[in-house]
């Protein structure tokens, strides 16, 4: 998968939904009484958004997933302690990657998928993740960005520098029994918009919850 591109994540759990209505609102994700479905290999690769989801970007990874290795727990998946992180990278049962670039200063935009058995398991994977990935981890003096309503938790951090030299933004969510993060990144002083940052969340938020439906995952951005 590579570095280019990628930041640190932080996940703090927001369970309040807000009153107003989201871009691309998604209703009943990782609610109601249900137990969401977990996803296999191929249905994880099938969330992960393609070109066509993402109009205006060139895929330069497509998306692909794939099984744990023992022992070698997906690299996106970092926990403060030893136990913790088997308690959150264990019992992933299958991840994946893809990842966009555009414009001359080689701004970036990754998604990840990290996918569990049930969502008890996909909760408590979460909350590890949150007490890793720090607001200011993303890059000094980080600021929240307002994602409106994807998932059942999510939070998005911005900083004005971030592993690229330049702005930066992560995204962390969890839709029933996945995992989701997203990463923008850049070598100039442009950040990725934050209302553009909140349609990518939840378009893939969707997706998730598209696949978790038992349907083929559609959900993309209006193209340009």
């Amino acid at each position: 998968m590579g570095d280019k591109g990628f930041v640190g994540v932080r996940a703090r759990r927001g369970r309040l939904v807000a009153a107003g209505a989201a871009v691309l609102l998604i209703a009943g994700c990782g609610g109601g009484d249900a137990e969401a479905a977990a996803l296999g290999k191929g249905q994880v690769a099938s969330v992960l958004p393609d070109a066509k989801a993402v109009p205006g970007w060139r895929n330069y990874m497509k998306p692909e997933a794939q099984k744990p290795v023992p022992d070698y727990p997906p690299p996106l998946c970092v926990a403060r302690t030893k136990k913790q992180r088997k308690a959150a990278c264990d019992p992933i049962t299958s991840w994946g990657t893809s990842s966009f670039v555009r414009k001359a200063d080689a701004t970036t935009l990754n998604f990840w998928t990290l996918a569990y058995k049930d969502e008890k398991t996909a909760d408590a994977a979460y909350d590890v993740l949150a007490e890793w990935y720090g607001g200011d981890r993303v890059g000094v003096n980080a600021e929240p960005v307002d994602l409106g309503t994807p998932g059942a938790e999510r939070e998005a951090n911005r900083a004005p520098v971030g592993t690229m030299g330049g702005p930066a933004t992560i995204v962390q969510i969890r839709v029933g029994t996945t995992v989701l993060g997203i990463s923008t990144g850049t070598q100039g002083k442009s950040a990725v918009p934050d209302k553009e940052v909140k349609a990518f969340a939840a378009m893939f938020a969707e997706r998730a919850q598209q696949a978790q439906n038992g349907e083929k995952p559609s959900a993309a951005l209006p193209g340009q």
